[in-house]
């Protein structure tokens, strides 16, 4: 039998000569859906607490806008636009009132005529604070100069005058407004870290007497309220320097909070030395460095990283707690908005509200910053740690 021959079969071989177009992933695997899922519908507990919080959510938050936007009053020459009418029987926030009374609450009683100084040193706090705690920002060495040496000086001859450069005196009775808590909380927050520091570093110390004095301090200041440091410092510390150099109200709150927050400031820096392991000094007895040495480049700086929520949390307080110079006669931010709501010309059933509704607007904001500059800073050590 003779062989058929086999047909010529040519195979030609497929040769990719682009890639593949990427193909999405499922929406089940990745995705906002998947999301959801893993984080708002995990279980039925995580189900039910999402579902309580969207409905409070909707409960709290449209009748908040209503109020606040939609109803409310933008403009208006006395109470009578903002009260209700047959033609408008719901009346929202008055803004209206906070617009007349918007200077009042930044400068406070300061005179009119002088208030440009009160907006430079707002610019010059603003730079100051930017490029002090802007990471990347050059020369960051000649900021904290700035901010700490430089700047304080400035602002006392600009708020409180030097006659030589023209600059009248502008006693402190006539300071309030923002202007009042901003400056109280910058002095509390800048004066009481270092403050802290020592005083985290005496009790900690082999010294019994500068370890007794920063315990004694400390116990001392974090067991009575700080209505009670301030009223001691408005009292008493006239009692310990000459009459001719007796400080005003100002100055006696500024001492009482900064050495108020300085004992709750210790125990943050002391909880985060301690949390730094024994080695890490020995290691630095190892290469030779002293005591103060090893502390400024490698303990202190360990320390200070870790308890950068707490300090935070304490800056945070503490700026909340300015309101209560009231107290020993200091008009600040809220104290104005306590003052002006009492003006007969916007006396309606709103004003009370709107007025605290702008406080927490403005106490909301500064703390909010605060806490979302910490967390990138957190964010930011922590990525340069993973390096």
């Amino acid at each position: 039998m003779s062989q058929q021959p086999r047909p010529d079969r040519t195979v030609a071989a497929y040769v990719r000569t682009a890639p593949p177009a990427p193909v999405a992933p499922p929406m089940a695997a990745f995705g906002p859906l998947r999301w959801i899922k893993d984080h708002l519908l995990s279980s039925v507990f995580n189900s039910a607490l999402t579902v309580l919080i969207i409905a409070l959510l909707v409960w709290i938050v449209p009748p908040l806008v209503k109020f606040l936007v939609i109803d409310a009053v933008w403009s208006g020459a006395d109470r009578e636009a903002c009260l209700a009418t047959p033609a408008r029987p719901e009346v929202g926030a008055c803004w209206a009132f906070v617009r007349e009374w918007f200077s009042f609450f930044i400068y406070g009683p300061y005179p009119a005529d002088q208030r440009w100084r009160v907006d430079v040193f707002f610019g010059l706090l603003a730079f100051g604070i930017g490029w002090l705690l802007w990471l990347d920002a050059p020369r960051r060495d000649l900021g904290a100069l700035f901010f700490f040496a430089i700047l304080p000086l400035v602002s006392v001859a600009l708020l409180r005058g030097f006659p030589p450069l023209g600059l009248s005196v502008v006693d402190t009775a006539s300071w309030g407004g923002l202007l009042v808590t901003l400056v109280v909380a910058a002095v509390g927050i800048v004066v009481s870290l270092p403050i802290g520091v020592l005083l985290a570093l005496g009790r900690r110390s082999k010294m019994p007497a500068v370890k007794l004095i920063s315990v004694l301090f400390i116990e001392f200041v974090r067991g009575v309220p700080l209505i009670t440091v301030l009223f001691m410092a408005s009292v008493m510390l006239p009692l310990f320097v000459p009459p001719a150099w007796s400080p005003d109200k100002l100055m006696r709150a500024l001492v009482g909070i900064a050495l108020f927050s300085s004992a709750y400031m210790a125990e943050v820096v002391r909880a985060g030395l301690q949390s730094i392991p024994k080695g890490q000094r020995e290691a630095a007895q190892a290469l030779g460095l002293g005591y103060w040495m090893s502390l400024r480049f490698i303990i202190l700086p360990q320390a200070l990283k870790v308890t950068i929520p707490n300090i935070v949390n304490n800056a945070i307080a503490l700026f909340k707690d300015t309101t209560l110079v009231f107290i020993v006669g200091i008009f600040d931010f809220l104290r104005t908005i306590e003052i002006a709501r009492g003006d007969p010309r916007w006396a309606t059933p709103v004003t009370s509200v709107t007025g605290y509704a702008f406080a927490a607007l403005v106490y909301f904001v500064v703390c909010h910053s605060m806490s979302r500059y910490a967390r990138g800073i957190e964010h930011r050590l922590g990525a340069s740690d993973r390096r």
